[in-house]
């Protein structure tokens, strides 16, 4: 028999995890917490073997609250409940020591799927929370160069190619190429998107 601990403040996702728990004869749900506080003072008392855990509570972090349970009781198996399905988030749970991520769109097999696995020292992931953390991560921003930052700065104020080479002391096919070089290194197609991504982005 598997005992578990269930911390989720959402009363309509906890009714539909029991009804899945009590169809299952190898799990039982002994206690359900909706707050991290009261959650922490049983488990000084009562240690399960799984902790399936919302990352966020009304009271405190999950993320925070997985490494606390870690620390103290290091045998007990955490997975993480959550509707984020950030790849940063998901690492970051993983890192904290949990055995396993479900997203709430989880089909309730996963559920009961990772409880399972994570006793057996297997860590597991929802189909969903799988496909997150396959997506590639973001390319950074290229950064400007100095002259590139003098030069976008004065487009965004609205001078031409000539008047910005007026005041910087140099050629307009320079101011040109300076252009046309930060469309290229931004993938932009004209200056009004290579300003919006600047000013998004904060490189002006």
């Amino acid at each position: 028999m598997i005992n578990l601990f269930l911390v989720e403040d959402h009363p309509l996702v906890t009714e539909g995890i029991k009804a899945i728990f009590e169809r299952e004869k190898e799990i039982n749900c002994t206690d359900y917490f909706d707050n991290g506080k009261d959650f922490l003072a049983k488990l000084n008392h009562i240690q399960p073997d799984v902790i399936v855990m919302d990352i966020n509570l009304p009271d405190i972090n999950g993320i925070e609250l997985c490494k606390m349970v870690k620390e103290k009781f290091p045998t007990i198996h955490v997975i993480a409940l959550s509707i984020n399905n950030e790849k940063s988030i998901i690492k970051k749970m993983m890192d904290n020591g949990a055995s396993g991520y479900i997203l709430k769109d989880a089909a309730k097999y996963e559920i009961v799927d990772a409880i399972k696995a994570v006793v057996q020292r297997k860590t597991y992931f929802s189909i969903s929370a799988s496909q997150a953390l396959k997506k590639q991560d973001k390319a950074p921003i290229p950064t400007l160069t100095r002259r590139e930052k003098e030069i976008l700065i004065k487009i965004a104020d609205g001078l031409t190619n000539q008047q910005i080479a007026d005041l910087i002391f140099v050629d307009v096919s320079t101011v040109s190429s300076h252009r046309k070089n930060m469309l290229a290194k931004y993938d932009v197609q004209n200056t009004a998107q290579l300003i919006k991504l600047a000013i998004t982005e904060r490189l002006i």
